[in-house]
């Protein structure tokens, strides 16, 4: 069976589930996915835990939804 890519280009694990974004991911590598407006006004270094505690977010998918309303 081929590998399929995942959504937003992320990895698959061997079950073939998608993994989560880690929380030591650089808002500056995020912003090469979710354009330059992605966490506007933080640093390109900052860390995605970082953002997510100082917004009230579990997950970088309800910090996306928290941040289309």
């Amino acid at each position: 069976m081929a590998k399929q890519p995942g959504l937003d280009h992320r990895r698959r694990d061997q079950s073939g589930q998608t993994r989560e974004k880690n929380g030591k991911t650089l808002i500056g590598t995020l912003r090469k996915t979710y354009g330059p407006g992605f966490a506007e006004g933080r640093r390109s270094d900052m860390k995605l835990d970082t953002l997510l505690a100082e917004k009230g977010a579990a997950s970088l998918s309800e910090y996306m939804r928290k941040q289309k309303k």
